[in-house]
């Protein structure tokens, strides 16, 4: 029989998370699940990658959690001339010590926003894999350490505008989760407009929490319980991307992983110690899809990777009557 760890109060977790999720809301407006499972990205030990077109919030998002949290803070605007040594950094040589310096690029930071990920050639999009994945830079046969917290905030323009470059399939799959914002409502356009009549929200709103803060998230969160029928679970679903027959290339492993830790993220932030099937049904949707390659047929058919996904949600069978 499995032990169960004893975690802290789970109720304490679900209030620290809401009020950095509170203070979000005060700039961007009207996107709660958007906020929400950005933050669970965020204490889940994840990155995040948003698709949407230009206007709708992208980097908006990106810079109110930052500003929500005390801690170190970069933008990387990715361009086409932008070099691989402008994110990870470079050695120097320096004329007063007569060696070597290690000058640390963007990419050393608690939160790092990649703006128009996709403007950036390959090469430097590339950079970007030890780093998201080993959370370290290797430069010179020399290796250091990112810190903790760390996240990847990537906003990338739909693939068919011009300029853009796709993301390889290896770098996608380092993403615990794609979002996209969309456009707001009529009623909360009009809020929107309201509060940017007296200047810019982002410049009101102060930090809730810190870095230490957020490590003590990510340390509870990795102690919720997760039985026996909710991992069988998350694999079932996984391995039945692998087994349709509009899917060419199924999820990998790490989509499990991720998919795991994500709902432990999820389940604290619902003031529980457990998850339940729920928790994974409402991740796999933003978790899946941009791991798995369409077939040539199902895409001239019209039918998407997420389309598929909730396909594949709704035929799995569901744990039920399990003891959490």
């Amino acid at each position: 029989m499995e032990v169960r760890e004893k975690i802290p109060d789970p109720r304490a977790f679900a209030a620290r998370f809401r009020e950095i999720e509170e203070n979000v809301e005060r700039v961007v407006r009207g996107k709660h699940k958007e906020i929400r499972l950005a933050l669970v990205a965020l204490v889940a030990e994840g990155h995040l990658l948003i698709e949407d077109v230009p206007g709708v919030g992208k980097t908006m998002l990106a810079k109110s959690i930052a500003r929500s949290i005390d801690c170190s803070f970069r933008r990387i605007q990715f361009t086409p001339d932008l070099l691989p040594t402008d994110v990870t950094g470079v050695n120097v040589f320096s004329q007063e010590t007569g060696d070597f310096e290690f000058k640390p690029g963007a990419i050393f930071a608690n939160i790092v926003l990649g703006d128009e990920i996709n403007r950036a050639s390959p090469k430097t999009q590339s950079a970007l894999l030890e780093c998201m994945e080993e959370r370290q830079v290797t430069v010179d046969t020399e290796t250091h350490t990112l810190g903790t917290p760390f996240i990847v905030i990537a906003t990338q323009n739909p693939i068919e505008h011009e300029g853009t470059y796709p993301l390889p399939e290896a770098q996608l799959d380092r993403f615990m989760m794609r979002l996209a914002i969309g456009y707001p409502d009529a009623e909360v356009a009009a809020e929107i407009l309201a509060s940017h009549a007296a200047g810019a929200p982002l410049d009101d709103i102060r930090p809730v929490s810190d870095a230490s803060g957020v490590r003590e998230m990510i340390e509870e969160a990795r102690r919720i319980h997760a039985a026996p029928p909710i991992r069988r679970y998350i694999v079932d679903l996984v391995e039945a991307t692998r087994r349709h027959s509009d899917v060419y290339l199924g999820a990998s492993p790490r989509a499990s992983i991720m998919l795991l830790r994500a709902a432990r993220a999820l389940a604290a932030a619902e003031e529980r110690d457990y998850v339940i099937p729920d928790d994974v049904k409402t991740l796999a949707p933003v978790a899946l899809p941009h791991r798995i390659i369409v077939t040539a047929d199902a895409i001239m058919s019209g039918r998407s990777a997420e389309v598929l996904v909730r396909e594949i949600i709704d035929e799995v069978d569901v744990p039920i009557g399990e003891n959490p």
